[in-house]
């Protein structure tokens, strides 16, 4: 029967992305002039599962870079070759090709063939040019030839289904670190392979699932074989199978002769002697692989379309729920107490679940903070600057759908940093600094929210320049204004303070569109800076964008949801506290501060309850730092709720960001408090 292995490119696409993200990572952290040899083995391993992978589905493209990427981390990998920094960068724009020919392959998006070309040269090049590479170092070398002292505790007999001559080679290079490999002669059906190793079963049933299927694999115990040269030594000379030569465990001084069989053993038991090259390989196969069989045992792979249908449903049964504790709320407690107690028990559960299925969509930061190394390293070096990157609270999550958002206005910021905040080398030192400017991107959670920051050592904003330049605008400026005030001035749109503009910033797009991007997904955005010591700028998300903490306002015979996140306080004014302002509206004095009234009745051609401020309740919301009134007829409470988005069923409507429903199976739409204070009155 033959089998189509299309069903299985998705996870190969997945499988590959992750394995060239982790060898960029590891590229970036590399020790140039002091490599660690496990770091060196787990780039090579990567380049060969690609290799492989790529292989087996007939993506000759990759198996071709690949494999001149493969010959070369060999010869780094065995000492043969020195690592350079030209490597690394050969390397890093090898990851690129291969990033670009799997987009290619999987989504159809268009492949620089000239850029593929360059790569294979130039791998080809440094891996021809090793004229003044050191000699070999013994401890990298993975031939057979260093198992040969080793003693093993165990022995295998494994016999494979029928694979192809490249896949027998793969599997025979892998179980070869593991231990002494060889290959019966002679087999009909499949291969049969003889490993001596002192890892077990499942070790190589690790190596081996990857090409093929588990379930295909005979696996059976063997008899231990000697090593040769320990087969010429006699029973007596061997400590009768329970000690060490003595030979090998005290070797003879200068101008003796060997011990062999004139010296009577100590009968003191000896542990195995491993060469220390076994030894790395073994602990590198330990560290490498088991984590990685681990991980595919207890994780399964799930198309995001199920997990959004999922919380979906979940956010179904919470309006369920909520309809059935609010028809049961007028009933007697006596006479249906079991009635009630159900309800309440279905209340906790159903809150625990929803809890634990929003946590599926749940993403570590690290997602986001992993494409950042390579972004400053590369845009650092087109600049002449030194930058150190570093990142905290990488596993801290986020929503998947913020997680993806929030990417396009982080990157936006690093780069500012990196241009703008950070300075010259030489003007770093003359500053009394450091010539390596520091670069970093945290994220904590706070309460029901992220925080993540983006921090520099550089320069700091300019507060004067800023102001002219707000000026020469036309923005509404005043040498009072406060540092927090001319810092917010920056997102502005069209601002730019940059003397020359680059490919890297200066035309004044992108920070106004970084901070009107993150109002959209909830969030707020906050700066600090302080010349000559750096800038630092802060973003406030909420956790997830599906449920949200809301308050019930009243007008008319509708309820609206106003985001409890935009609420300070909310009052009854008396008549005096209101005032007109010619041309401008009305205007509410709260505690010696003036502040816009926007009536929400007018704005959705409502007929209110109450007409006049004083009558019916005003909210104050504040976004970004400046404050308003909402006028409303009534506060009907605090809840939870799920929201839905109206976009996709509907269109957009102006102020309103979603709709939820209600306990009682009303529809109710939720307040775009951003987008009313933007509109005015």
């Amino acid at each position: 029967m033959t089998i189509d292995m299309s069903q299985f490119f998705q996870v190969f696409f997945d499988e590959a992305e992750e394995l060239l993200a982790e060898k960029e990572k590891l590229l970036l952290a590399v020790d140039v002039a002091s490599p660690d040899p496990e770091d060196l083995n787990a780039i090579f391993r990567a380049a060969h599962s690609i290799k492989g992978g790529a292989s087996t589905f007939g993506l000759n493209d990759m198996t071709e870079v690949t494999h001149v990427l493969e010959s070369l981390l060999d010869k780094i990998r065995k000492g043969e070759m020195a690592l350079t920094a030209e490597h690394v960068d050969a390397f890093l724009s090898t990851k690129d090709v291969l990033k670009m020919q799997l987009d290619g392959h999987r989504l159809g998006s268009p492949v620089d063939q000239d850029a593929v070309a360059d790569v294979r040269m130039l791998l080809q090049s440094l891996s021809q040019d090793d004229a003044a590479a050191p000699p070999p170092k013994p401890t990298l070398t993975l031939v057979d030839d260093e198992h040969q002292n080793t003693t093993f505790h165990s022995a295998f007999r494994i016999e494979l289904p029928p694979v192809s001559e490249a896949d027998a080679n793969a599997i025979m290079s892998e179980l070869g670190l593991l231990g002494k490999i060889s290959s019966e002669s002679g087999a009909k059906d499949g291969m049969v392979l003889h490993l001596q190793t002192n890892e077990g079963k499942e070790d190589i049933i690790s190596i081996c699932s990857f090409i093929l299927n588990p379930d295909c694999l005979k696996i059976t115990e063997e008899a231990v074989v000697a090593p040769a040269a320990e087969a010429q030594l006699s029973e007596d000379e061997l400590g009768y199978g329970f000690f060490e030569p003595l030979d090998a465990m005290f070797p003879p001084l200068e101008g003796e002769a060997s011990a062999g069989a004139a010296v009577v053993p100590a009968a003191v038991p000896v542990a195995p002697v491993k060469s220390p090259s076994a030894e790395k390989k073994v602990a590198a196969r330990k560290e490498i692989e088991k984590p990685a069989a681990s991980q595919e045992s207890t994780t399964i792979r799930v198309g995001i379309e199920k997990v959004d249908q999922l919380i979906n449903l979940i956010g179904e049964l919470v309006i369920t729920q909520a309809m059935l504790e609010q028809r049961t709320q007028h009933l007697d407690p006596i006479e249906n107490e079991r009635l009630l107690s159900s309800v309440a028990h279905l209340t906790r559960n159903t809150r625990d679940l929803q809890e634990a299925v929003m946590s599926i969509r749940m993403m570590p930061m690290d997602y986001v903070f992993s494409r950042f190394p390579r972004m400053v390293r590369d845009l650092a070096n087109k600049l002449g600057k030194k930058v150190e990157f570093v990142t905290y609270g990488a596993s801290t999550e986020l929503d998947k759908g913020l997680i993806e958002r929030i990417v396009d206005p982080l990157t936006h910021l690093v780069r500012n940093s990196i241009d703008h905040g950070i300075e010259m080398p030489a003007a770093r030192v003359s500053a009394g600094k450091t010539e390596t400017g520091r670069l970093s991107l945290s994220a904590v959670h706070q309460g029901g929210n992220i925080v993540i920051e983006v921090s520099d050592d550089g320069g700091g904003l300019h507060r004067e320049k800023i102001l002219v330049k707000a000026k020469q605008n036309g923005l509404p400026v005043s040498d009072n204004m406060t540092d927090p005030e001319v810092w917010q001035l920056i997102f502005a749109p069209g601002f730019s303070t940059a003397d020359v503009v680059t490919d890297v910033s200066g035309r004044g797009v992108g920070m106004d569109v970084v901070k009107r991007n993150i109002t959209a997904m909830g969030g707020v955005v906050d700066i600090r800076s302080a010349r000559g010591f750096g800038t630092t700028i802060t973003i406030s998300l909420p956790l997830t964008l599906a449920i949200l903490d809301g308050m019930s306002i009243k007008l008319g015979e509708e309820i609206y949801i106003l985001p409890l996140g935009y609420v300070v306080e909310s009052l009854q004014p008396a008549m005096d506290d209101v005032k007109e302002v010619n041309g401008k509206g009305k205007v509410i004095k709260v505690r010696d501060e003036y502040l816009q009234l926007v009536a929400l009745h007018k704005k959705f051609a409502l007929e209110p309850k109450f007409s006049e401020p004083s009558d019916g309740i005003v909210v104050i919301v504040e976004v970004d730092g400046k404050k308003a009134a909402l006028f409303v007829d009534d506060l009907v409470g605090q809840q939870q709720v799920v929201v839905k988005n109206i976009e996709s069923n509907y269109k957009k409507v102006p102020g309103i960001s979603g709709a939820t429903i209600l306990g009682d199976g009303g529809v109710a739409l939720i307040l775009d408090v951003p987008a009313l204070l933007r509109s005015g009155k």
